[in-house]
């Protein structure tokens, strides 16, 4: 069976994108189906390569029950977009970056477009306090579930197995 590859994209990799993947590898883990996809987080800016996720995201994480305290923030390359099949940006400006990066790109998709099919942005809460990482956490898990139904899981299977919001 053929791995489904999924790369979350933020503008640091150290707020939005680590917590997605940390959820989105939780409820993958927690139904089983590890086996099935390949997940990462990547950044459009380097700012932040080599580091860990920012220490709110990180506390949010362990809070609902997930470590993503061993990630490391990383700059997109030109290899993801062809190593993964689905770049899930976490808004519009990172969308339009990754655009300039890879103008002919088809595989580029708004996290709230694809995951949540509200079209919303996931705000970045760097500049905020540890409710708007709350909030972006409640955001990323609703739609890490709907992605995960959405890529055509058994969600008889999992339902009762994942952590919730609280």
């Amino acid at each position: 069976m053929k791995r489904i590859s999924i790369l979350f994209v933020c503008m640091g990799n150290i707020c939005r994108s680590p917590l997605a993947e940390g959820i989105f590898s939780h409820l993958v883990d927690a139904a089983g189906f590890a086996d099935r996809f390949e997940i990462d987080s990547a950044g459009t800016g380097g700012w932040h390569q080599g580091e860990h996720p920012d220490q709110r995201s990180i506390a949010t994480a362990r809070g609902h029950g997930i470590d993503i305290s061993r990630q490391s923030a990383r700059r997109i390359t030109t290899e993801d977009f062809s190593d993964f099949g689905l770049i899930l940006a976490m808004d519009r400006t990172n969308i339009a970056e990754l655009h300039r990066i890879r103008p002919q790109a088809t595989n580029i998709h708004l996290f709230g477009d694809f995951a949540l099919a509200s079209g919303e942005d996931i705000p970045d809460p760097y500049y905020g306090d540890a409710d708007e990482f709350e909030l972006v956490y409640a955001r990323l898990f609703t739609g890490c579930r709907k992605l995960l139904e959405t890529l055509g899981t058994d969600n008889a299977s999992w339902s009762g197995k994942i952590s919730s919001v609280r």
